[in-house]
């Protein structure tokens, strides 16, 4: 434990200070020490997504960096994305539109979606799809995603 790094990093709009490990993975902070368990574990190795999260709102994959790393950041979960009981645009679109099955990614999905839609409001099918190629379903078979994403979009420029 002498090893350990003091860091300080907003998530979800909250300042916090933590002692961790240097190799602590941000996807494991997030998990086991924050309780924070709407970001998903999937393949530690960047392939699926499922752990993505937004850091100075870009898009990440919270299994290949070390919280350390994320040391005077913003980070936004899943969990940061609702205002209390009003869903986030994106969310609204992925339950309206259908955008999930057994849900596993959708956390991922999700996160990913937003990062887009703030960077470019308005994508075509194509930039939606190129926009989520780092997030694998194994269930929906991407039509339901794109037009949550798309519906989102829509809900966000009106």
């Amino acid at each position: 434990m002498a090893n350990n790094k003091t860091i300080t990093l907003t998530i979800n709009g909250k300042e916090l200070t933590h002692d961790v490990e240097p190799r602590l993975l941000l996807v494991y902070f997030l998990r086991e020490n924050l309780d924070l368990t709407g970001t998903h574990i999937g393949c530690d190795t960047t392939s699926c997504g499922a752990c993505t999260v937004l850091m100075d709102g870009k898009a990440v994959k919270s299994c290949t960096i070390f919280a350390v790393q994320a040391a005077g950041k913003n980070i936004t979960t899943i969990e940061g994305l609702s205002e209390g009981e009003e869903l986030h645009p994106v969310q609204e679109g992925f339950w309206e539109k259908h955008g999930l099955q057994c849900g596993f990614c959708t956390p991922g999905m999700i996160m990913s979606s937003v990062a887009l839609l703030n960077e470019n409001p308005n994508p075509t099918e194509k930039e939606i799809r190129h926009g989520l190629a780092g997030n694998l379903c194994r269930c929906t078979g991407y039509h339901n995603i794109v037009l949550a994403v798309q519906h989102a979009a829509e809900k966000m420029t009106n």
